[in-house]
């Protein structure tokens, strides 16, 4: 590439911009611009060419044209060690453009705004800007393209090393970053478009989501897997994603898999609410009247698998719930003695108090202190807009290899005044209370669900398993004793009398499942030969 000679700079974001025509100037470097950029130049006493005066086309249209026009694009796209190109552009008086320094209209910042007006939101869709960056990214072997603010300090310094050159390996990165920036613009015109154009519920027949690269993560699942991380840019929620980490060694793989688990757990309840997740699933789960009698209570309901878990929390860590955690006097003293006496377990072993990561929507002063000295590994993660209604806007998209399987949130729930009561036994106050809690927890267990719930604690969990009696005789099974008196729920209906008697064996004393099964009198039935009251909210919580 010969010496950049001429730059077309146009730019929305003029953080830098002084600073680079600067030294574009004095490397000898012609600088074209339109409008604002050029007359924040011309302030700083930078030489400027209008592309007016340089196409001799005037702008027009309240600026909608104004570079595009041939002197514009051919400067851009001739191949310089091309003939004929270079005959063509002498024979037409176009002039070789070097460089282009272009970002685009604040389109995505416009339709940010509450009450922002479509007219208004058009009239920030960039054509020209677009245009120009794409004209100079497919031309990367002659032609420099800058997109972005953060770019100027390398290609000042590559100018400055090379005699006013770029290398060719600048230019690729700068174009695939440029093509990357048109990509995710358009993407974000298209969805808010068909926001404002289709009136009829549905999936966008072309789903483009805006997701950028925020962090390399160690390796994916498993160590011989590497991976990244993208945060969704169009997201209604900012999600672990965009949460701050407080503390702690980087997170892996599957820490961002966990803490999204313990996220949607628990702002899934009004109450004071601890969630531990264990391999996305909770093991433990309770609602209290503080945060530190939840936690308390949710880790004394399988203290086993709460090794190396991940914590959720739905209000501010306090001083006293934070004492608690990762404490191992706290595990001998109080967990240990208390679960061995409601169990009967008292042959499994509980090898210690080790906690992964942390997310709340905020920590007390205090707390955060008293986490930090527990532990220098220990993820601790803010996240203060914890749950948003807008939410349930968002899409849940799952990839499989060939293609994207996208579905909407589940963040739908059956209200107790909705439910059905189809057994001749009814549930006291108190089952009603603990069956809302245990179909709100069933929902986040991977199918086939069943769980164990007494009060607002989580006693029992049976998870994934082929066969939902399989799941029954596991939740049964890390409830011990506890399981005499709990109310079961199920996230799916019982297809055969057979899982009901199942459940039945476990000593529950109540049982919610959205029912649906041909078999529903059979089951029906079931529950009433065993004098065990069911409710059947019509609402099935499958999650795969």
């Amino acid at each position: 590439m010969a010496r950049i000679s001429r730059a077309l700079v146009s730019v929305s974001d003029k953080s830098g911009i002084v600073d680079l025509c600067s030294f574009l100037t004095e490397m000898g470097v012609q600088i074209l611009s339109t409008g604002g950029t050029m007359r924040a130049l011309k302030e700083a006493g930078i030489p400027v060419t209008a592309v007016d005066e340089y196409t001799g086309f005037p702008e027009m249209m309240d600026g909608r044209v104004k570079t595009l026009h041939p002197k514009i694009h051919g400067g851009l796209l001739a191949l310089r060690d091309n003939a004929e190109h270079m005959a063509q552009a002498e024979a037409n008086s176009v002039e070789m453009i070097d460089m282009v320094v272009v970002n685009l209209y604040p389109f995505e910042e416009t339709i940010a705004q509450e009450g922002v007006a479509l007219e208004e939101a058009v009239e920030q869709i960039d054509i020209g800007g677009p245009s120009m960056v794409r004209s100079a990214s497919k031309n990367f072997r002659d032609v420099t393209i800058v997109p972005d603010p953060s770019f100027y300090g390398r290609v000042i310094e590559e100018l400055r090393a090379n005699n006013g050159e770029t290398t060719l390996q600048t230019r690729k990165e700068l174009a695939l970053a440029a093509f990357e920036m048109t990509c995710r613009y358009d993407a974000a015109i298209s969805s808010y478009l068909r926001a404002q154009f289709t009136e009829a519920a549905g999936f966008p027949t072309v789903l483009a989501p805006k997701l950028r690269k925020i962090a390399d993560l160690r390796y994916g699942e498993n160590p011989h897997q590497s991976a990244a991380l993208y945060q969704d840019l169009g997201a209604n929620e900012p999600g672990v994603a965009g949460a701050v980490q407080l503390h702690g060694k980087e997170l892996s793989f599957n820490n961002y898999l966990d803490l999204t688990a313990a996220l949607e757990s628990a702002r899934d309840f009004e109450e004071p609410t601890a969630i531990i997740v264990k391999h996305l699933n909770p093991c433990g789960a309770a609602s209290a009247e503080t945060l530190a009698q939840a936690f308390e209570d949710a880790y004394t309901a399988d203290p086993v698998s709460a090794y190396g878990s991940v914590l959720g929390f739905n209000r501010t860590v306090d001083a006293e719930t934070a004492r608690e955690i990762f404490n191992s006097d706290w595990l001998e003293e109080v967990i240990k003695p208390r679960f061995y006496a409601e169990s009967g377990l008292t042959d499994l072993t509980i090898i210690g108090a080790f906690v992964e990561a942390i997310i709340a929507p905020g920590y007390d002063h205090d707390a955060l202190e008293i986490l930090k000295s527990k532990s220098k590994n220990m993820r601790i993660m803010l996240l203060k807009d914890f749950a948003p209604a807008s939410r349930a806007q968002d899409l849940d998209m799952r990839a499989i290899p060939g293609g994207m399987l996208v579905q909407e949130r589940d963040y739908s729930a059956v209200l107790p005044a909705d439910w059905q009561i189809v057994t001749e036994a009814k549930p006291t106050d108190e089952q009603m209370r603990s069956l809302v809690f245990a179909d709100r927890i069933a929902k986040h267990v991977k199918s086939n669900a069943i769980v164990l719930v007494q009060g607002t604690t989580l006693v029992g969990c049976g998870a994934g398993q082929m066969s939902r009696v399989d799941s029954s005789i596991i939740a049964a099974r890390k409830a011990g004793d506890r399981a005499e008196g709990a109310v079961l729920a199920s996230d799916a209906m019982f297809p055969a009398r057979d899982g009901l008697d199942a459940v039945a064996s476990t000593g529950c004393s109540a049982i919610i499942q959205p029912g649906g099964s041909r078999r529903d009198d059979e089951v029906i039935e079931a529950a009433n030969e065993h004098g065990i009251p069911m409710v059947m909210t019509g609402m099935r919580h499958f999650w795969h």
